[in-house]
């Protein structure tokens, strides 16, 4: 008898124990949501306002530049969902395939949550763009050396920092604040440049051309962090922004003396 009470004792404790980790399968102790949930989301939609994320962003999570849609595998989570926030609320607009505010606005905060938490866990390695085939079909595509030098060391004779001041080592992001940028598709990094340099008028325009003024009208961009971004690409040339593009597209997280890739929370 005092066997049998010892070992249903020892069973309660385990269901006490279980029941938790049974709640919440699916989501890590540091997550912002459920990885099952947001997957269900990213690979089948949700009703009929919100299609399967992969329609636009490949089951791999690495985009198109077809259709300029980014590379998400890699992507922060945290910044994700901001994006999801800003897409929904108006504050950042989608001018590429006209579709993320709708579909933003159709999530919950928890699906928002769910789906960038999947996201975080797509860890396709770093391909990039093909720049020769982007070549072909008459892109304008950048110098990656220049574009190196500008990402590391920025470009001081025009007050431009170095990338890597905030996004870490060849973009691959540094801390939850921002976005990896290294291995992103070249069409849609390109393009977020410029309407980011075009929001810079938020700011002032002063390091802006009449040009580019009058040209960019229709795309800006102005919901990043604190305008970080925006004062930096206002003072970004044509050029510089090809080039950043080629080479971040193309940018590995590792060095050949450093293989290690680094560990994502």
């Amino acid at each position: 008898m005092k066997r049998m009470m010892i070992t249903m004792s020892l069973m309660a404790v385990a269901a006490f124990f279980a029941a938790p980790v049974a709640a919440n399968a699916g989501q890590h102790a540091d997550s912002l949501g459920n990885i099952d949930r947001g997957r269900v989301i990213y690979q089948y939609g949700k009703g009929d306002d919100v299609p399967a994320c992969q329609g636009c962003h490949a089951p791999d999570g690495l985009g198109s530049d077809d259709v300029g849609s980014p590379r998400l595998a890699y992507q922060v989570d945290s910044y994700i969902l901001k994006q999801l926030h800003d897409f929904a609320s108006g504050k950042r607009t989608d001018d590429t395939m006209y579709q993320m505010n709708d579909i933003s606005a159709a999530l919950s905060e928890q699906d928002m949550k769910d789906v960038a938490t999947y996201v975080h866990t797509l860890k396709t390695p770093y391909i990039g763009s093909n720049l020769d085939q982007l070549r072909r079909d008459g892109a304008d595509v950048g110098d990656p050396a220049k574009g190196k030098i500008i990402a590391e060391f920025g470009a001081p004779d025009h007050g431009v920092p170095a990338c890597q001041s905030c996004h870490g080592f060849h973009g691959r992001s540094a801390g939850r604040m921002y976005p990896a940028i290294g291995g992103q598709n070249y069409v849609y990094l390109k393009h977020e440049l410029e309407s980011l340099r075009n929001g810079h008028r938020a700011f002032g325009a002063k390091t802006l051309t009449k040009a580019q003024i009058e040209d960019k009208e229709d795309n800006e961009r102005t919901n990043d962090y604190m305008g970080q971004m925006r004062a930096v690409a206002g003072k970004l040339t044509d050029e510089d922004i090809a080039n950043l593009a080629a080479f971040l597209t193309l940018a590995k997280p590792t060095t050949p003396g450093n293989p290690r890739s680094p560990s994502r929370q």
